[in-house]
């Protein structure tokens, strides 16, 4: 699963930093990508808790996945400031036309490219060969830095989809 995410990820931000992730069902295009970083760094550096500045970062991963950062050791998060960032996400929504809250589109990497699955069609992704057990599955219910860094792109096998959807071995149909 050696990712290059990890890269990315500011070293001086507490292990506990609360993360959001918003995945793209489709890979923005290059002009998107670089108008959305543009309105990524500038959401961070003015993101404001009742006024104090947020230690924020935010990023585009893998063209796809905007990943939102905010290290509470210094100021806390409240409700206003993650309205904030719900406006944000909904406004790349409504410019590029693409659901960014849709939970039921899973995210898996076979073969060093993110490839999307609807939830209702990972049976048929299973039995046929497309996904496996092993396939890298983004795990977007990561909640902090630490998480992030080392359970986003995990195996399926390890993810909270395993109990349903993956048989366990030995046991026929």
């Amino acid at each position: 699963m050696n990712a290059h995410h990890s890269e990315l990820i500011p070293a001086d931000f507490a292990p506990e930093s609360r993360v959001w992730i918003y995945q793209s069902p489709r890979l923005f295009f290059l002009s998107e990508a670089l108008e959305i970083e543009k309105m990524l760094e500038e959401f961070a550096v003015g993101w404001k808790s009742h006024g104090t500045p947020v230690k924020g970062y935010a990023n585009l991963f893998y063209g796809q996945f905007i990943i939102l950062m905010a290290d509470e050791s210094a100021t806390g998060v409240s409700g206003c400031s993650t309205d904030g960032s719900v406006r944000l996400i909904k406004e790349i929504e409504q410019r590029f036309g693409v659901p960014m809250f849709d939970r039921l589109m899973l995210a898996f990497r076979p073969k060093e490219k993110v490839e999307m699955v609807p939830l209702s069609q990972l049976p048929y992704a299973l039995e046929n060969g497309l996904i496996t057990a092993e396939t890298p599955y983004f795990n977007n219910t990561v909640l902090t830095k630490a998480e992030l860094e080392s359970n986003w792109l995990i195996p399926l096998k390890d993810s909270w989809l395993a109990a349903r959807y993956l048989k366990p071995a030995g046991t026929g149909n």
